[in-house]
């Protein structure tokens, strides 16, 4: 992270914290944590094409799946993702 071009935005009912990557850093970030203390952190996925398949070769499909399982799963794909709204569709 590059602290000076990092930010944090508060107001009554909201809380908005910018990063900024190191300049070595690329590609997407996948996941982030966060909480009051190191030792109880949640964790939660940015939305991305890649995560939602992920979750779902999991939640729908546990590693003892037969291969016409895995060929009947849901064809998801993220096609817009923005402050407001997310856009995906399935096949």
């Amino acid at each position: 992270l590059v602290s000076p071009k990092s930010s944090l935005s508060v107001s009554a009912h909201n809380a908005v914290v910018g990063l900024a990557k190191a300049p070595g850093s690329t590609g997407p970030w996948h996941k982030f944590s966060f909480g009051l203390d190191p030792s109880a952190l949640q964790e939660r996925w940015f939305v991305s094409e890649e995560n939602i398949d992920g979750f779902l070769d999991t939640a729908l499909c546990p590693s003892s799946c037969s291969q016409s399982a895995l060929e009947s799963q849901p064809l998801i794909e993220v096609l817009d993702v923005s402050e407001d709204r997310i856009q995906i569709r399935v096949e």
